[in-house]
């Protein structure tokens, strides 16, 4: 009979705090959506003038994200979140003040530093999340997600609450940025030191029994961020995370839209269905645990990409806007394990798991952040439902390939298999 392993008091603090930062990145994020109308509003810019404002959340994300994964390898993720943290800080107080001066150059500041801080903690996070399910041996990671998800629905909640009773959004962020603040103090304290850290002398990964990481190879850098996609498998695993990030990033970014320009409903309308989206990633998140534990990742992610599939195909050719967003909780269930599910693969086991988790991360987060946005320009000539059969398209490429996910039998915990598995 299987023993689960036990977790002691330090682990488990370990992945409380976690979850706790999670839960209040998913908060800040959702703070910042919800009022982004206020802050328009107290700018007074045109869309377009707006839209420059957010490309400043572009640019700090991609540049945290990629930066992230060296800085693991060469200072440990407890520094990296606790840098992650302050600037995630920083840039909630600068937006607020920007918006209550306002100052379209200081909420584009405060955007750029808002996205660089969670584009950092969230590889970081990764990585972190994945030494955790090597320490426990039952799956993290889904739950991780589970709790940024939560987080993005009751700060969606708060946001229309505090909106309608036009509460100051400047006073909002504040406050939102000391319970950050007080979550990332907490959560640096809980994490241990070293995790994912390579040694600076012999390049071998610190040990899991004394770090609690998982730790890198003997290649350091740019060179062992690229080292690590010449495993086959991996690279499928990479292909896995593009496609399922791309669906849950469209949803993100255009399903309110898609509603009320492709289905004719109304804005309120498509906010609730956008909220109906982020309620389904969150039960599916937190109820995937056992499912994983029984079917695998390979069935579960495989089963997951159809259903994602089936309700894209939905919304995109049903002409029903009833029938279209009850698709959406198929959408979000399908969506939901995705991400972390293929992080997980990625980092299975201790030989350059640090390093491998960093580099599906990064192309999972550039999928997220960059990919749906061009999506828009697709539409411009096919209209945006049409342009939605891209994410259908990846869905079904990533439920073929979801083999690679599959654990070889009596392998090595860390070591990649001598023999690539079936991957259909």
């Amino acid at each position: 009979m299987k023993v689960t392993p036990v977790m002691d008091a330090r682990t488990r603090r370990w992945r409380a705090a976690l979850f706790l930062f999670m839960l209040a990145t998913g908060v800040s994020m959702a703070s910042w959506v919800a009022r982004t109308p206020a802050v328009r509003d107290a700018l007074e810019v045109s869309t377009g003038a707006m839209g420059l404002v957010l490309f400043g959340l572009s640019i700090g994300s991609m540049a945290g994200v990629l930066a992230s994964g060296g800085l693991v390898r060469r200072h440990g993720g407890r520094l990296v979140i606790a840098v992650g943290a302050a600037l995630l800080v920083a840039g909630l107080l600068v937006i607020a003040g920007g918006a209550a001066l306002e100052v379209s150059g200081g909420v584009f500041g405060g955007l750029a530093l808002f996205g660089a801080g969670m584009g950092l903690a969230e590889v970081a996070f990764n990585i972190e999340g994945a030494a955790v399910e090597r320490t426990v041996s039952r799956p993290v990671l889904p739950v991780l997600h589970g709790c940024f998800s939560l987080g993005t629905v009751v700060g969606a909640l708060l946001g229309m609450g505090l909106t309608a009773v036009r509460f100051p959004v400047g006073w909002h962020l504040a406050l939102v940025a000391l319970a950050v603040a007080a979550a990332g103090m907490w959560t640096v304290r809980a994490v241990p030191a070293g995790t994912g850290r390579e040694s600076a002398v012999t390049g071998d990964a610190e040990s899991a029994a004394g770090s609690g990481a998982g730790g890198g190879g003997r290649t350091g850098g740019v060179r062992g961020h690229l080292a690590v996609w010449r495993d086959r498998r991996l690279v499928l695993i990479g292909l896995i995370v593009l496609a399922m990030a791309f669906a849950e990033g469209s949803a993100n970014d255009w399903l309110p839209l898609l509603m009320v320009d492709g289905h004719g409903t109304g804005a309120t309308a498509g906010s609730l269905t956008f909220m109906l989206f982020a309620v389904a990633m969150t039960t599916g998140r937190f109820t995937g645990g056992p499912l994983l534990v029984r079917y695998g990742p390979a069935a579960v992610v495989r089963a997951s990409a159809v259903v994602a599939a089936v309700g894209v195909a939905l919304v995109v050719f049903s002409d029903s806007a009833l029938l279209a967003g009850a698709a959406v909780v198929l959408w979000g269930l399908g969506a939901s394990l995705g991400f972390p599910v293929t992080i997980s693969a990625a980092g299975e086991g201790v030989r350059d798991a640090s390093a491998r988790v960093a580099a599906v991360s990064t192309a999972g987060y550039a999928a997220f952040l960059v990919g749906p946005p061009s999506l828009g320009f697709l539409a411009d000539h096919v209209g945006l439902r049409n342009a939605m059969v891209v994410v259908l398209v990846l869905l079904g490429g990533a439920a073929l390939i979801t083999g690679a996910l599959r654990r070889v039998p009596g392998a090595p915990v860390g070591e990649a298999p001598a023999s690539q598995p079936d991957l259909v």
